[in-house]
């Protein structure tokens, strides 16, 4: 049996082990150091726990040597390090840890070990990425790539009329952030939370969308001319982060208050934690929309893909949790499975020349009851398109 090792027992995390701990030749292990966390999902069949501490440097090293495939649900501040651990001790990686690094800057020492890393494999970047990259490859040329996505709970309660299904300290890295584009063929960096619209979204209602930094790896794989990503929230959410940040709330210097040392960043974090946290089977739903528009054999295109999930009433498993996990133990199980083995550090996006990946994904999505919806229209206006 393949061992696999979920390191995050957060909400993606608990929910990736779950599904892996249910497909037939897995041995799946959930490390966390939090006890609370391992209890819940400590009556999962065929699931074994691990209570550790992988903060530390070397702790993952440590713990690499007794598994087959390791998966990444950490925080983002510790990506990096788990990433370049794994590779260092030669095992085979599937991640969603949203890092500030540049993953692909391990990509040399990953094929010298002959490991294959599937990084930013959730929802966006992730299944959007795979959006984009399938139509690229479709097209005789990509003019622009349009990524709007959001996970928002179905009741609006103010001040703040959202919760995050990750680390508040995550959330606030993206609302922070300079948002890196394309315009014209050129790479630009704007403010994040900045060029909000209003966003009519089917199922939900008007959404603003505003500027965040989620392009990443797309900006280097994908030569499309303009390239926006973009969050959606209720409508006023972005005035109320700027805000904060202007007010130096998000501030990551340390200031001493009544003796004690603390940044900023952090204190408004556990506050935001607090504020933030989904109760226990609280309706929430994710949307994500990609338009992919560009030169095809039939003249301009234009490639549209919706996503749409809600909270399981079944299980109550979070819509971003789903939407985020699921692709992520797809992949994990062919990597498990010897079906990829492709060595380096690979975004999504490079995985859509690997034999149906993507068309499989899309169904063992839909067979989880998540909606994806493509549609594609060709003109020979490109203004149309």
């Amino acid at each position: 049996m393949k061992k696999i090792a979920v390191l995050g027992c957060g909400l993606v995390g608990s929910t990736i082990a779950r599904q892996l701990a249910s497909v037939t030749g897995l041995n799946v292990t959930a490390v966390d150091a939090d006890s609370e966390r391992l209890n819940s999902i400590r009556h999962v069949q065929g699931l074994s726990l691990r209570k550790a501490d992988l903060s530390a440097e070397g702790s993952i090293t440590s713990l690499a040597k007794d598994f087959d495939v390791l998966v990444g649900a950490l925080p983002g501040w510790m990506g990096y390090r788990a990433l370049r651990e794994v590779i260092v001790a030669g095992k085979n990686y599937c991640d969603i840890s949203f890092m500030p690094e540049n993953a692909r800057e391990l990509d040399s020492l990953a094929r010298e070990k002959g490991v294959c890393a599937v990084v930013d494999c959730g929802v966006a970047p992730g299944v959007a990425n795979l959006m984009v990259g399938t139509s690229h490859r479709k097209l005789e040329r990509t003019d622009s790539v349009l990524i709007m996505v959001g996970g928002l709970p179905r009741q609006r309660i103010l001040p703040w009329e959202y919760k995050a299904p990750f680390s508040p300290a995550d959330v606030i890295e993206e609302y922070t952030r300079p948002a890196r584009q394309k315009r014209g063929g050129r790479s630009i960096s704007m403010p994040a939370l900045s060029e909000v619209e209003l966003v009519d979204v089917p199922k939900v209602g008007t959404l603003e969308a505003f500027n965040t930094d989620g392009l990443r790896s797309l900006l280097d794989t994908i030569g499309a001319f303009d390239m926006r990503e973009k969050t959606l929230r209720y409508p006023g959410h972005a005035e109320k982060i700027e805000l904060l940040a202007e007010s130096g709330f998000f501030g990551t210097d340390p200031m001493v208050v009544n003796g004690v040392e603390l940044r900023p960043l952090d204190f408004s974090s556990r506050l935001l934690f607090n504020n933030w946290s989904l109760e226990e089977s609280e309706a929430e739903f994710t949307y994500m929309r990609v338009v992919v528009k560009g030169q095809g054999n039939t003249g301009q295109q234009c490639h549209t893909y919706e996503l749409f999930d809600e909270t399981d009433p079944d299980t109550g498993a979070s819509s971003m949790a789903r939407t985020t996990g699921y692709p992520c133990a797809f992949v994990t199980k062919r990597i498990a499975a010897g079906q990829l083995a492709r060595p380096g550090v690979l975004p999504p996006e490079l995985l859509v020349d690997e034999e149906s990946l993507f068309d499989d994904m899309m169904d063992d999505l839909r067979g989880k009851g998540i909606s994806i919806e493509y549609h594609q229209k060709s003109t020979n206006n490109p203004a149309q398109a």
